[in-house]
């Protein structure tokens, strides 16, 4: 995975009532998202680090520290499932 991940193009975001619908036109694929795994997904804008994004995270939910194996795991699973490049 690159150390400063972007999200794949052909990706279509829409929130519903208990999280998030992510659509892959490329590949015909839908997914779900909780609002923590798409802060995740929306902040591999190609100019974050994996380290950036632990921050965003830590700061989004006012943790004491960043939760650096949960995203780390969140951000192998996008990449995984061809939502980050």
């Amino acid at each position: 995975m690159n150390e400063q991940p972007k999200i794949t193009d052909g990706i279509d975001i829409n929130e519903v009532e208990d999280g998030y619908v992510i659509y892959q036109k490329e590949t015909d694929k839908v997914h779900y998202l909780n609002k923590t795994a798409v802060l995740v997904l929306e902040s591999c804008t190609g100019g974050n680090t994996i380290a950036n994004i632990g921050a965003i995270v830590k700061n989004a939910y006012e943790l004491p520290e960043v939760p650096e194996k949960e995203v780390t795991d969140c951000l192998d699973t996008l990449f995984q499932e061809g939502l980050i490049k």
